[in-house]
C-alpha cells in the first residue's frame, strides 16, 4: 500500500487516540482516591496523568496552530506551570475525576477538530520552545504529542497494575498471558535469575 498524506495522517490519528484511549482506559472503576494517591517517589498519579495529558493535547493542538481552546476549567495556563512546573499535575479537591475526564474528553475533540482540518504540512509555533525547533508542522507534532502519550499511557498501565494488578495494551487485546500462564512461577524465575548478579 502507498502511503499518501491522507492515510499518514489517519495513522498518526489513530495511534495518537489508542495511547489516549489506554490512558483513560486505566481510570476506570477505580476510587477517587485510588486515581489521586501517588504510587511513585515523584507524586505520579493516575487522575495527574490524565491532567497532564490534556493541558499537553490542548497546548500542542490548540496554541501551537492559533487555535485557542475556549475557556476550560481545568486547564493550566504558562504562568501556572512557569510558577509550579508540577502544576498541570496536580487535581485539587475542587474538581471530581469525573471533571478531569470531561476535560480531557472536550481537549480530545477540539484536538480532533484540528487534526482533520489542517494538513500535516500546517505549520505551528510551539510558545513554549522558545526558537528551538520552530516553526513546527502538524506531522511532527501528532508524532511528538503521540510519543508522550504512549510514555504516560505506560506510566498508568504500572501504576494501574499496582493499585489492583489489572494491566494490558488495552481493554480487547491486553498483549498479556492468559489466565493460565503462571505469572508467580515467573516472576519467581526472574527473582532467581536477579539473584545471580
Amino acid at each position: 500500500m502507498t502511503t499518501t498524506p491522507d492515510n499518514a495522517k489517519a495513522t498518526l490519528h489513530r495511534y495518537l487516540r489508542e495511547a489516549s484511549d489506554a490512558l483513560v482506559w486505566k481510570t476506570e472503576g477505580l476510587s477517587e482516591r485510588d486515581l489521586r494517591l501517588p504510587r511513585t517517589p515523584t507524586g505520579t498519579t493516575l487522575l495527574g496523568l490524565v491532567k497532564h495529558a490534556a493541558n499537553i493535547e490542548a497546548g500542542y493542538f490548540g496554541e501551537t496552530f492559533s487555535r485557542p481552546l475556549p475557556a476550560l476549567a481545568g486547564l493550566e495556563d504558562v504562568a501556572a506551570v512557569d510558577a509550579d512546573p508540577q502544576a498541570d499535575w496536580v487535581v485539587g479537591p475542587e474538581q471530581s475525576a469525573a471533571q478531569v475526564l470531561e476535560l480531557y474528553a472536550r481537549v480530545r475533540e477540539l484536538a480532533d477538530a484540528t487534526i482533520r482540518e489542517l494538513p500535516l504540512e500546517a505549520e505551528g509555533h510551539v510558545p513554549w520552545w522558545g526558537e528551538r525547533g520552530n516553526p513546527v508542522t502538524l506531522h511532527r507534532i501528532l508524532v511528538h504529542v503521540t510519543a508522550e502519550l504512549a510514555r504516560h499511557a505506560g506510566h498508568a498501565d504500572i501504576l494501574r497494575e499496582l493499585i489492583d494488578e489489572s494491566a494490558g495494551l488495552r481493554r480487547n487485546g491486553t498483549n498479556l498471558p492468559g489466565e493460565d500462564y503462571d505469572l508467580a512461577a515467573y516472576r519467581q524465575r526472574l527473582r532467581e535469575i536477579a539473584d545471580r548478579f
